[in-house]
């Protein structure tokens, strides 16, 4: 399994019995549809390795307690610390029309309602406070902020996402 065919879905951030147990940190909205995985992806040196799970349960809501097989002792669990887990895309619930996940849009073209044609999206920023559209015009990056108000139209069988954005936010980057 290749990371590019899978989905982040969280990190294991802490140890939680000396039985091997560990907490998982989850980058979800609703942990509670990975509560009974079977298997998960643990990326050990940059290669995906599947586990398999014995036991899962929800902890202190935004968090997974995971118990894995073959993983049983204190130094097992400590191995696997920080470790980032994934899961094959076709496991990622199906969105409505105008939802969408941020890998789903990478080569998107945007188009604003007052500017026209933007360019292409190359990739997310998520590490602000608000996720942005990195978008590709003839070289010149453009930010547009993944705003819900922002956002008028996604087209997933076109590939266009149509934007409403303020007067001037894209001519500030030409």
């Amino acid at each position: 399994m290749q990371k590019q065919d899978c989905f982040y879905l969280g990190k294991i951030v802490k140890k939680y019995s000396f039985k091997g147990e560990l907490l998982i940190k989850l980058d979800t909205d609703e942990p509670e549809i990975y509560e009974n995985l079977e298997a998960i992806f643990i990326d050990l040196r940059n290669n995906l390795v599947p586990f398999f799970i014995e036991s899962s349960q929800l902890h202190k809501s935004e968090l997974l307690r995971v118990k894995f097989e073959d993983v049983d002792t204190e130094a097992d669990a400590e191995a696997l610390l920080k470790c980032d887990l994934y899961l094959p895309l076709d496991l990622l619930p199906k969105l409505e029309d105008d939802k969408f996940y941020f890998h789903e849009v990478i080569g998107f073209e945007i188009k604003d309602i007052y500017f026209g044609k933007v360019g292409v999206i190359k990739s997310i920023n998520d590490s602000t406070a608000q996720a942005l559209f990195e978008i590709d015009r003839d070289g010149v990056e453009i930010l547009i902020p993944m705003n819900d108000e922002f956002i008028k139209k996604v087209d997933k069988k076109n590939k266009t996402i149509l934007v409403e954005t303020p007067e001037g936010l894209i001519d500030l980057y030409l």
